[in-house]
């Protein structure tokens, strides 16, 4: 039976409250985001955006971008697919995915409440038939980002994507990187093509912009391991899916923060890294992956690290009549916003 002075408590600070009113400062951080007059915030109303923040495509015409601290940004490209396409479709499908966030239970952290955040549209692309006019198109945006001194955050797209990406972040010095995925994506060009989703990987480290030695591929499996030589070869860690249950989430994350140290890195999430389950609405699936749980450990545990930017991709949702996909995409670009927010104070304190 309950305590009657406490039931007297909690009605003398409950009865007379309403849904809007919050008595811990980290929940009334919250809900000033979401409640406005004793109304909250309709998940399923207005236009979607990138993890529901304010939609400004004009940023991306002024030379600072608006004056944002992080930029979510779509790459609807798949022209570097070697299987199924479709993850051009990708960033429309997680603009879709309504009630991610704005709070983070785990970290306890409110991100948008503790930056200038924006999602500034799409990479315009100039041709939607070649894709070196679209890596093209890219780099020369993420220079800009650069100039910026924005953080981006983006959603593909293919995950060739990531290489023009990496030569922009990495023009002044090679990063590291955190790379979830069930392929190691360091295959060499074949059939004319350098750009392709299998290889993006190989070709930073090639061109100077990645440090092999400061990058761990998480999630490794299926029957194109023998592509991979150069993730060995250069002397990347490789964590295969198989092993994560065996070590421990625990245990992959010490050694992912070993591997990158205290450097700048970069978290590039490929949905495939999840099991079909968890994720069939990609282009490459392989059975036997993450689920969702241990993603979302895995990525929490890297709280603290220097993150310069991340990106989600192949997200492929006609291949996924559940959203499940699109969803799981949408929550893991969540928790590196929180990561990169994160990191971004600390380098503010840093001065």
């Amino acid at each position: 039976m309950i305590d009657p002075q406490k039931l007297d408590r909690l009605r003398t600070k409950y009865s007379g409250s309403g849904g809007d009113d919050f008595h811990d400062p980290e929940f009334q951080r919250v809900a000033a985001l979401q409640f406005s007059g004793g109304k909250r915030v309709q998940p399923f109303a207005g236009v979607s955006t990138l993890l529901d923040a304010p939609y400004r495509p004009d940023a991306a015409d002024a030379a600072d971008f608006g004056g944002l601290d992080i930029a979510l940004i779509g790459v609807p490209m798949d022209l570097g697919v070697t299987n199924r396409a479709g993850a051009r479709l990708g960033p429309r499908a997680v603009r879709g995915m309504e009630r991610i966030g704005p709070y983070e239970h785990a970290l306890r952290m409110v991100p948008a409440a503790s930056c200038k955040l924006a999602d500034v549209g799409d990479v315009p692309l100039s041709s939607r038939f070649s894709l070196e006019a679209c890596h093209g198109d890219i780099l020369a945006f993420y220079n800009r980002v650069m100039d910026a001194g924005v953080v981006p955050l983006s959603v593909g797209g293919d995950h060739s994507i990531t290489y023009s990406i990496l030569k922009a972040l990495g023009r002044e010095r090679p990063v590291g990187m955190i790379h979830f995925d069930a392929h190691c994506d360091t295959g060499g060009p074949y059939e004319g093509a350098k750009f392709h989703h299998g290889g993006p990987f190989r070709q930073a480290v090639l061109d100077g912009v990645l440090d092999p030695e400061r990058t761990v591929q998480i999630g490794i499996r299926g029957s194109t391991e023998y592509l991979w030589e150069f993730s060995y070869d250069s002397g990347m860690t490789v964590i295969h899916a198989e092993d994560i249950p065996e070590r421990g989430i625990a245990s992959v994350i010490e050694t992912a923060r070993k591997v990158v140290g205290d450097g700048p890195v970069y978290v590039s999430f490929d949905v495939d890294c999840l099991d079909p389950v968890f994720a069939p609405g990609t282009g490459t699936p392989e059975v036997g992956g993450l689920t969702t749980r241990e993603a979302l450990a895995l990525l929490r545990g890297l709280d603290g690290l220097d993150i310069i930017g991340g990106d989600v991709v192949e997200v492929a949702p006609q291949y996924d009549a559940t959203t499940n996909t699109a969803h799981a995409g949408a929550q893991m670009l969540f928790e590196i916003l929180c990561l990169s927010v994160r990191a971004l104070a600390n380098r503010q304190k840093q001065g």
